[in-house]
């Protein structure tokens, strides 16, 4: 027995088997360590390559989805092959009777893994141990299947909840300015409460998601209008002026703000576990004359300044929310 090649084959195997796990079914674990880095990777360089042509970065979700599951095929193909190399009978070939080769072990796994063989090559040496062996080949990649499969699902659904959250915060107003104005009807705000709130229960759904498939924060949109990262900056910022730019009198319900920031601050909050830091810059801040336009009541323009220079270390997390999916702050022109 070749102990090299078998303490290698179970060192490859417990890697893909615990990233498995940790990426499919720890809802607080985020991505596995070892596809966490692969992922980062590939972003990193697409974005290096395609220099952030967004037609180009949205391909980096399916790219790297597609090379997550091809890596985690991999990382239990040439395990358990190095296993079964590992012991020169542990395969041989149904015909001649003698050992088979690399290509012929890496062929036995392949089959075994994703059906019950096909009588090529059979388990022979050391008896019932490598027909165990063969047995959990294909208990892996049945499991494999099963996890990779509900992963993709859940994800293409995550995306599209994604997305339908950042056409309706876009809908309302490309800037948070424009989204305060949408809601203004001469007299107060009323109209848009219900649609603010709705708006904060699906980015609170969407930052359990990104916390739990770090992989959303690669689906990149073609279209800003379709883009959480360009949404969520617009929504935040809309709550900061009716929180702090607009007369208590005036703005939405008190509780109604709080919960929108709120949610707004779980989504940051997953960031801090993914590959997103604060810019070091502040990003500009919204322009009370664009509302006063439309006669809507603000504070003056030293108070409003005054209390986002409390907020600054959240306004340089949305920043870099903006930055790191290659679009620039404002998001969104009028």
């Amino acid at each position: 027995m070749n102990p090299v090649y078998l303490v290698a084959g179970i060192v490859l195997l417990a890697g893909a088997i615990v990233d498995i796990l940790w990426t499919t079914l720890w809802v607080d674990g985020g991505s596995g360590p070892i596809s966490g880095h692969l992922t980062t990777a590939i972003w990193r360089g697409l974005r290096i390559v395609t220099g952030d042509h967004n037609r180009a970065l949205s391909l980096a979700g399916p790219i790297i989805l597609t090379a997550t599951l091809a890596m985690w095929i991999g990382l239990i193909w040439i395990g358990w092959t190095l296993i079964f190399a590992s012991e020169s009978m542990a395969v041989v070939n149904s015909r001649t009777g003698g050992p088979a080769d690399w290509w012929g072990r890496f062929y036995y796994v392949a089959y075994t893994m994703f059906t019950d063989g096909n009588g090529d090559y059979t388990p022979v040496y050391g008896g019932n141990v490598w027909e165990v062996a063969s047995a959990f080949t294909t208990a892996s990649g049945m499991a494999f299947v099963t996890l990779g499969v509900s992963y993709v699902l859940t994800v293409l659904g995550a995306v599209s909840d994604k997305r339908s959250f950042a056409s309706t915060v876009t809908g309302l107003g490309d800037r948070s300015e424009a989204l305060v104005r949408t809601g203004w009807t001469g007299e107060d705000f009323q109209g848009l409460e219900l649609t603010v709130e709705s708006l904060a229960s699906e980015l609170s759904m969407l930052a359990e998601q990104h916390k739990s498939y770090p992989i959303l924060h690669y689906y990149h949109s073609e279209d800003g209008e379709q883009a959480a990262a360009v949404a969520v900056p617009i929504l935040d910022e809309a709550l900061m002026l009716f929180r702090y730019g607009i007369p208590d009198d005036q703005s939405l319900d008190p509780a109604i703000i709080a919960t929108g920031r709120s949610s707004a601050q779980s989504f940051l909050e997953t960031l801090d576990e993914s590959f997103i830091e604060p810019e070091p810059a502040v990003p500009r801040a919204p322009d009370l004359g664009r509302l006063q336009e439309d006669d809507i009541p603000t504070v003056s323009d030293e108070e409003f300044a005054e209390a986002l220079a409390e907020v600054t270390d959240r306004r340089r997390r949305l920043l870099a929310v903006v930055e790191a999916d290659a679009w620039e702050w404002p998001p969104l022109e009028e």
